[in-house]
Protein backbone atom coordinates (compact mmCIF):
# COMPACT_ATOMS: atom_id res chain seq x y z
CA UNK A 1 0.00 0.00 0.00
CA UNK A 2 3.07 2.43 0.95
CA UNK A 3 4.13 2.34 -2.71
CA UNK A 4 0.54 3.33 -4.25
CA UNK A 5 1.04 6.38 -2.28
CA UNK A 6 3.90 7.74 -3.21
CA UNK A 7 5.08 6.01 -7.05
CA UNK A 8 5.49 8.45 -9.50
CA UNK A 9 4.23 11.37 -7.30
CA UNK A 10 6.29 14.53 -5.66
CA UNK A 11 7.13 14.41 -2.07
CA UNK A 12 9.00 16.11 0.79
CA UNK A 13 10.82 14.16 3.59
CA UNK A 14 11.40 15.67 7.05
CA UNK A 15 14.76 15.03 8.57
CA UNK A 16 15.60 12.63 6.13
CA UNK A 17 17.85 10.46 4.84
CA UNK A 18 16.44 7.53 6.18
CA UNK A 19 17.81 4.06 5.77
CA UNK A 20 14.18 2.69 6.86
CA UNK A 21 13.15 4.13 2.71
CA UNK A 22 15.86 2.96 1.13
CA UNK A 23 16.72 -0.31 -1.06
CA UNK A 24 19.02 -2.79 0.26
CA UNK A 25 17.32 -4.62 3.51
CA UNK A 26 15.50 -2.27 4.69
CA UNK A 27 11.62 -2.71 5.69
CA UNK A 28 10.12 -0.14 3.43
CA UNK A 29 11.93 0.56 0.17
CA UNK A 30 10.13 3.19 -1.18
CA UNK A 31 12.47 5.96 -2.47
CA UNK A 32 13.09 3.85 -5.87
CA UNK A 33 9.46 4.73 -6.52
CA UNK A 34 8.66 8.03 -5.99
CA UNK A 35 8.93 10.65 -8.83
CA UNK A 36 10.96 13.51 -6.93
CA UNK A 37 11.97 13.91 -3.36
CA UNK A 38 12.65 17.32 -1.16
CA UNK A 39 13.77 17.15 2.29
CA UNK A 40 13.41 19.99 5.00
CA UNK A 41 16.27 19.91 7.81
CA UNK A 42 16.82 22.31 10.68
CA UNK A 43 20.30 22.68 9.84
CA UNK A 44 22.87 21.96 7.37
CA UNK A 45 24.50 19.75 9.87
CA UNK A 46 22.96 17.60 12.89
CA UNK A 47 23.71 14.84 14.82
CA UNK A 48 22.38 12.53 12.27
CA UNK A 49 23.35 13.56 8.51
CA UNK A 50 25.41 16.34 6.68
CA UNK A 51 23.47 18.23 4.05
CA UNK A 52 24.28 20.60 0.75
CA UNK A 53 21.59 22.16 -1.09
CA UNK A 54 21.39 18.92 -3.04
CA UNK A 55 19.21 15.90 -1.44
CA UNK A 56 20.28 12.53 -2.95
CA UNK A 57 18.31 10.34 -1.60
CA UNK A 58 18.25 7.48 -3.39
CA UNK A 59 21.32 6.48 -6.63
CA UNK A 60 17.44 5.30 -8.67
CA UNK A 61 16.36 8.42 -8.39
CA UNK A 62 17.24 12.73 -9.22
CA UNK A 63 18.10 14.27 -6.09
CA UNK A 64 15.63 16.78 -4.81
CA UNK A 65 16.61 19.65 -2.89
CA UNK A 66 17.45 20.32 1.23
CA UNK A 67 14.95 23.13 2.75
CA UNK A 68 16.94 24.57 5.92
CA UNK A 69 13.67 25.02 7.77
CA UNK A 70 12.31 23.98 11.45
CA UNK A 71 9.67 21.08 10.41
CA UNK A 72 6.98 22.65 11.93
CA UNK A 73 7.52 25.57 10.38
CA UNK A 74 7.28 25.21 6.61
CA UNK A 75 6.67 29.13 5.65
CA UNK A 76 8.71 29.23 3.33
CA UNK A 77 6.29 26.37 1.45
CA UNK A 78 3.67 27.18 -0.40
CA UNK A 79 0.28 25.76 0.35
CA UNK A 80 -0.21 21.88 -1.36
CA UNK A 81 3.04 21.96 -2.54
CA UNK A 82 3.28 17.88 -1.92
CA UNK A 83 1.74 14.98 -2.91
CA UNK A 84 3.11 13.00 0.15
CA UNK A 85 5.21 13.39 3.50
CA UNK A 86 7.24 10.88 4.35
CA UNK A 87 8.80 11.15 8.06
CA UNK A 88 10.79 8.15 9.66
CA UNK A 89 12.18 8.72 13.51
CA UNK A 90 11.25 12.16 13.49
CA UNK A 91 8.08 13.26 14.93
CA UNK A 92 9.38 12.02 18.62
CA UNK A 93 11.94 14.78 18.45
CA UNK A 94 8.89 18.02 18.09
CA UNK A 95 8.08 19.60 21.01
CA UNK A 96 4.66 20.34 19.13
CA UNK A 97 4.01 17.21 17.49
CA UNK A 98 0.47 19.10 16.38
CA UNK A 99 1.82 21.80 15.01
CA UNK A 100 4.06 19.95 12.48
CA UNK A 101 1.75 17.30 11.62
CA UNK A 102 -0.43 20.66 10.68
CA UNK A 103 2.04 22.20 8.42
CA UNK A 104 2.76 19.12 7.20
CA UNK A 105 -1.02 18.51 5.62
CA UNK A 106 -1.02 22.24 4.41
CA UNK A 107 1.94 21.87 2.20
CA UNK A 108 0.13 18.72 0.78
CA UNK A 109 -2.72 18.66 -1.60
CA UNK A 110 -5.81 17.24 -0.30
CA UNK A 111 -5.82 13.71 -0.40
CA UNK A 112 -1.91 13.30 -0.26
CA UNK A 113 -0.20 10.86 1.57
CA UNK A 114 1.21 10.23 5.14
CA UNK A 115 4.06 7.55 5.23
CA UNK A 116 5.12 8.36 9.56
CA UNK A 117 7.59 5.68 10.71
CA UNK A 118 7.88 6.57 14.74
CA UNK A 119 9.76 4.50 17.71
CA UNK A 120 7.42 1.84 19.24
CA UNK A 121 8.82 3.12 23.16
CA UNK A 122 8.66 -0.30 24.67
CA UNK A 123 11.45 -1.28 22.69
CA UNK A 124 13.95 1.69 23.05
CA UNK A 125 15.75 3.72 25.38
CA UNK A 126 12.20 5.34 26.54
CA UNK A 127 10.73 1.66 27.84
CA UNK A 128 10.62 3.04 31.74
CA UNK A 129 8.15 5.96 30.11
CA UNK A 130 4.55 5.77 29.58
CA UNK A 131 3.00 6.43 26.12
CA UNK A 132 2.43 10.29 25.88
CA UNK A 133 -1.34 10.61 26.58
CA UNK A 134 -2.63 12.64 23.05
CA UNK A 135 -4.72 15.23 25.26
CA UNK A 136 -1.19 16.81 26.66
CA UNK A 137 -0.43 17.16 22.60
CA UNK A 138 -3.55 18.84 21.66
CA UNK A 139 -2.56 20.45 24.73
CA UNK A 140 0.76 21.55 23.90
CA UNK A 141 -0.93 22.74 20.25
CA UNK A 142 -3.44 24.81 21.82
CA UNK A 143 -0.64 26.58 24.18
CA UNK A 144 1.76 27.37 20.96
CA UNK A 145 4.01 24.75 22.96
CA UNK A 146 7.84 26.01 21.02
CA UNK A 147 10.55 23.99 20.46
CA UNK A 148 12.90 25.18 23.10
CA UNK A 149 10.44 23.82 25.62
CA UNK A 150 11.76 21.78 28.01
CA UNK A 151 8.85 20.36 30.46
CA UNK A 152 9.45 16.40 29.34
CA UNK A 153 13.03 16.98 30.70
CA UNK A 154 13.52 15.78 34.52
CA UNK A 155 11.23 12.64 33.62
CA UNK A 156 13.54 12.21 30.41
CA UNK A 157 16.42 12.36 32.97
CA UNK A 158 14.81 10.23 35.39
CA UNK A 159 14.15 7.56 33.08
CA UNK A 160 16.04 6.91 30.00
CA UNK A 161 17.70 3.89 29.69
CA UNK A 162 21.44 4.95 28.90
CA UNK A 163 22.24 1.01 28.69
CA UNK A 164 20.14 1.26 25.64
CA UNK A 165 21.71 4.43 24.21
CA UNK A 166 25.43 3.89 24.12
CA UNK A 167 25.72 7.32 21.93
CA UNK A 168 24.41 9.44 24.64
CA UNK A 169 27.90 9.10 26.80
CA UNK A 170 27.66 9.46 30.66
CA UNK A 171 24.44 10.72 32.60
CA UNK A 172 26.31 13.92 33.21
CA UNK A 173 26.94 14.32 29.04
CA UNK A 174 23.75 13.23 28.26
CA UNK A 175 22.29 15.49 30.98
CA UNK A 176 24.62 18.48 28.65
CA UNK A 177 23.13 17.54 25.80
CA UNK A 178 19.78 17.56 26.68
CA UNK A 179 19.55 21.04 27.96
CA UNK A 180 20.44 22.43 24.59
CA UNK A 181 18.17 20.34 22.98
CA UNK A 182 17.18 23.69 21.00
CA UNK A 183 20.58 22.99 18.94
CA UNK A 184 20.91 19.55 18.90
CA UNK A 185 16.93 18.24 18.98
CA UNK A 186 18.17 14.96 20.06
CA UNK A 187 15.52 14.41 23.18
CA UNK A 188 12.53 12.45 22.29
CA UNK A 189 9.21 14.59 23.61
CA UNK A 190 6.83 12.34 23.55
CA UNK A 191 6.97 8.63 23.40
CA UNK A 192 4.69 6.01 21.12
CA UNK A 193 2.93 3.05 20.62
CA UNK A 194 0.32 1.68 18.24
CA UNK A 195 -2.35 2.98 19.80
CA UNK A 196 -1.78 6.82 20.88
CA UNK A 197 -0.10 7.30 17.47
CA UNK A 198 -3.23 6.70 15.34
CA UNK A 199 -5.05 8.68 17.62
CA UNK A 200 -2.74 11.42 17.28
CA UNK A 201 -3.11 11.31 13.59
CA UNK A 202 -7.02 10.73 13.81
CA UNK A 203 -7.44 13.76 15.80
CA UNK A 204 -5.38 15.84 13.95
CA UNK A 205 -7.60 14.87 10.91
CA UNK A 206 -6.08 12.33 9.19
CA UNK A 207 -7.81 8.91 7.63
CA UNK A 208 -5.46 6.37 9.23
CA UNK A 209 -5.25 3.73 6.36
CA UNK A 210 -3.08 1.64 8.20
CA UNK A 211 -1.04 0.91 11.50
CA UNK A 212 1.98 -1.98 11.62
CA UNK A 213 4.91 -2.35 13.96
CA UNK A 214 7.97 -4.56 12.58
CA UNK A 215 11.19 -5.26 14.30
CA UNK A 216 13.67 -3.88 16.12
CA UNK A 217 11.73 -1.29 16.72
CA UNK A 218 9.32 0.83 14.59
CA UNK A 219 5.75 1.99 14.16
CA UNK A 220 4.73 2.26 10.59
CA UNK A 221 1.75 4.13 9.72
CA UNK A 222 -0.41 4.95 6.82
CA UNK A 223 -2.71 8.13 6.45
CA UNK A 224 -4.37 10.20 3.81
CA UNK A 225 -4.46 14.26 4.72
CA UNK A 226 -7.30 15.72 4.72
Amino acid sequence: MAISLVEGKSGLEIGGPSAVFRERGSPLPIYKKVGSLDNCDISRSTVWASHSDSYAFSPQRPAGRNIFCDGSDLSTIANKSYDFILSCHNLEHFANPVKALKEWQRVTRPGGALVLVLPNYSRTFDHRRAPTPVSHMLQDYDQNIQEDDLTHLPEILLMHDLSMDRSAGTREAFRERSQKNFTNRCLHHHVFDEINSRELLIQAGMDVLAVETALPYHIFLLARMP
